[in-house]
């Protein structure tokens, strides 16, 4: 399972990663602190891509009024590549579930990812 995780917090992208490799076997787990980071990990990675991404919203302010977040999600669909790829909002952010209908993605509220880590399960079933 290889797998992207996009958060300017480093313990978020800490706790990420042990979720991920509790739920996974042999996983290939990447990080990246900002939208243009987990980019460019895009860029690289387009041959084989990621499974499963996971991204923060609010991280750099560069992409006003859009969340960084958004942005990167964008990004991520103009890549045919990445079609199947299954990308989840994790964030606090509370409008998150509108962001989520509107690019057709997954969501966790940071709240519940902190304090339920079974919701990550539905990305191994």
């Amino acid at each position: 399972m290889k797998i992207l995780i996009v958060d300017d917090i480093k313990g978020w992208r800490d706790y990420h990663s042990y979720i991920m490799n509790e739920l996974f076997e042999n996983t290939e787990i990447q990080t990246a602190e900002s939208a243009r980071e987990g980019y460019d990990k895009i860029l690289e990675n387009n041959e084989i891509p990621f499974d499963i991404i996971i991204t923060d919203m609010q991280m750099e302010s560069d992409f006003e009024p859009k969340y960084a977040g958004e942005w990167f999600i964008e990004q991520i669909k103009t890549f045919k590549n990445y079609k199947n790829t299954k990308i989840v909002i994790i964030s606090a952010a509370y409008n998150i579930p509108t962001i989520a209908e509107n690019y057709g993605v997954d969501y966790i509220r940071k709240g519940t990812a902190r304090s339920f880590p079974d919701a990550y399960n539905f990305l191994n079933e």
